[in-house]
């Protein structure tokens, strides 16, 4: 009985004690694991989903200011008294020098110097180009190879959305082939649809039925020519009315020999001017029956500021065009406030010229236009530029 109890006794104990330690460890689990869901319950209320960007607001106007919303043109049309005189610089060999400093060059006007605010390479300004074909009879075998020329040309020179161009025929007056349009395309469609179109009774070489072919006074020339006319019709009407950012410029294609012009050249020049329209003149036709007037072609470019070329052949007439390309896109700019400050619309002479001593001795030639016209008091606000085509 002794024995027994002893054993129970023991069993009886290490049960309690088993119950008591399982309870304090229940209890504990339970404590940590009522502390991990509160903390978990926590985490996930302070985690707030990201909510999508939205755009920022425009900043309200300040108490008692109107928002004013101004048209665009008025936002950037500035008024400014620079003048902007474009200019190309080439060796004796005729290679373009792009490495010009401001202080290699003084500019002056009517003999005055002048502080240059801006120098500056030209590589990428916009272009708006007018090619004006001469389709009069001097120019019926010569035609075909100027329009296959002049479609190179266009499909090297015009980049889409930047620059823009526009084909003129003329004879004893003018044609619109095609507005100015960035579509190059469109450009070489309209120079293939130019065509010499004889006049009634024209037999061929220049002549009309009824005129002996060989006389010194009554050789009636089939057609006339109105060169002067569809320089100034151009730059007063298509060109005038482009971006004041852009370059333009004429390609003249004729032989010079201007027969029927209501304007006369210096007129032609002068509406160029007013226009910053500078004219590149390529002198090409039949030269054994009619010739080149080669002198009026060098005075109307040189007087805007371009160059004329005499090509004798096919190889030279595409090389006129590269140079040509060559040049719009090798230019300096210097801008200066002129020092008179007369808005008299006044004829304002300009002249570039080298001072460095070791470029002077390469006797580099310097193109740019001879001068511009100064504003006037009474100059309307230009035209807004027409859409392109």
């Amino acid at each position: 009985m002794f024995y027994r109890n002893p054993i129970r006794l023991a069993i009886a104990l290490l049960v309690l004690s088993s119950l008591f330690v399982g309870g304090q460890f229940t209890s504990r689990a339970r404590a940590q694991q009522n502390q991990a869901n509160t903390q978990s319950t926590t985490q996930r209320s302070t985690v707030v989903p990201q909510a999508s960007p939205r755009p920022s607001p425009r900043p309200s106007a300040s108490p008692g200011q109107e928002e004013e919303t101004l048209p665009s043109d008025e936002v950037v049309r500035v008024e400014t008294d620079l003048t902007n005189i474009l200019f190309t610089a080439v060796d004796h060999q005729r290679r373009f020098i792009t490495n010009l400093r401001q202080e290699d060059i003084r500019v002056t006007e009517d003999g005055v110097p002048q502080e240059v605010f801006t120098f500056a390479r030209q590589v990428d300004l916009p272009l708006s180009l007018a090619i004006l074909v001469d389709t009069s009879v001097s120019e019926e075998r010569t035609l075909p190879s100027e329009k296959e020329a002049a479609s190179e040309f266009v499909n090297s020179v015009l980049r889409s959305g930047h620059d823009e161009a526009a084909v003129v025929s003329f004879t004893g007056e003018s044609t619109l082939e095609q507005g100015l349009t960035g579509n190059s395309a469109r450009v070489r469609r309209a120079l293939d649809r130019v065509e010499f179109v004889p006049p009634a009774g024209y037999v061929g070489n220049g002549q009309v039925a009824g005129t002996p072919p060989i006389s010194g006074t009554n050789n009636q020339l089939a057609g006339s020519t109105a060169i002067w006319d569809a320089i100034w019709v151009t730059a007063d009407e298509i060109l005038s009315q482009t971006s004041e950012h852009t370059r333009r410029a004429i390609i003249l294609l004729t032989d010079g020999g201007d027969s029927s012009s209501k304007k006369k050249m210096a007129e032609a020049i002068e509406r160029a001017n007013r226009a910053d329209v500078v004219v590149y003149a390529i002198g090409i036709g039949d030269p054994y029956r009619y010739g080149i007037n080669e002198g009026a072609l060098r005075k109307v470019s040189e007087q805007t500021g371009g160059r004329a070329f005499f090509p004798h052949n096919e190889s030279d007439l595409r090389a006129a065009f590269n140079e040509i390309e060559q040049e719009l896109r090798s230019q300096y700019l210097v801008a200066y406030s002129p020092t008179n400050k007369n808005r008299d619309g006044s004829w304002r002479r300009v002249q570039i010229e080298i001072v460095n001593q070791d470029l002077q001795r390469q006797k580099l030639k310097l193109t740019y236009r001879q001068g511009y016209f100064a504003k006037s008091s009474t100059t309307p606000t230009p035209a807004q530029s027409p859409r392109r085509q």
